[in-house]
């Protein structure tokens, strides 16, 4: 009984390592929109067979991440505006749902999380350190998630994560739009503490338009 618990195991844990590591190469732009993608190359550099490269594309593509397309492959799927003006707006009302159920819910040591983290990716900021800073932030908007505590709104985020993900990434590219972005977490992080759910829903919806207007002014350049 106990062999047969193990090989299932195995399996899901090489699936969400690649799924996680094709994920951030296509969110940080190590995989550019529009770029084909050869299984041959991928499965080579990943030392992986074609069977679980494939499955691990199909999860990106029902992120819109990847654009499969009968007898021509997988392409990198493109970051559009009307995608965005999409998307955006959807996850702009559920982050702000989270804020407000997370300063319900959370514990104490939810809150130091975040602080902690806000922290560290304070120091990645003043650093220049885009990627570290950008892990942080992913890290603090997960810890909220976390601590709303509604699995039905977790998975309904998570599904909508990939490009929203993305276009996050990019808009932190603009050193203006950087420094914005850390101001608002200093907001996000004070009302969380000060268990504010209406006010920190507000910042949190108000954080993602940003984000959406600076990759708006990103992609039209």
């Amino acid at each position: 009984m106990t062999m047969g618990m193990v090989e299932p195991i195995r399996r899901r844990s090489l699936h969400d390592e690649l799924v996680g590591r094709l994920r951030e190469m296509i969110i940080e732009g190590h995989l550019a929109p529009g770029e084909k993608l050869s299984e041959q190359a991928l499965g080579d550099q990943f030392h992986v067979s074609r069977t679980p490269l494939r499955e691990a594309l199909k999860v990106l593509a029902t992120e819109g991440l990847i654009d499969i397309r009968p007898n021509r492959g997988a392409s990198v799927a493109p970051l559009t505006i009307a995608d965005l003006d999409e998307v955006f707006p959807i996850m702009g009302a559920l982050e702000a749902l989270s804020g407000e159920l997370a300063c319900q819910n959370a514990t104490d040591q939810q809150i130091e999380r975040a602080q902690a983290l806000h922290r560290q990716m304070v120091e990645k900021y003043e650093g220049g350190a885009l990627s570290a800073y950008f892990r942080l932030n992913e890290k603090i908007h997960e810890v909220i998630l976390e601590a709303a505590g509604n699995r039905t709104l977790e998975k309904m985020q998570h599904g909508l994560a990939g490009r929203v993900r993305r276009a996050r990434y990019m808009a932190n590219m603009s050193p203006a739009r950087w420094e914005q972005a850390v101001d608002e977490h200093e907001e996000i992080i004070a009302a969380f503490a000060a268990r504010d759910g209406k006010r920190l829903g507000q910042i949190l919806k108000r954080h993602l338009a940003n984000k959406l207007e600076a990759v708006k002014v990103a992609l039209a350049g």
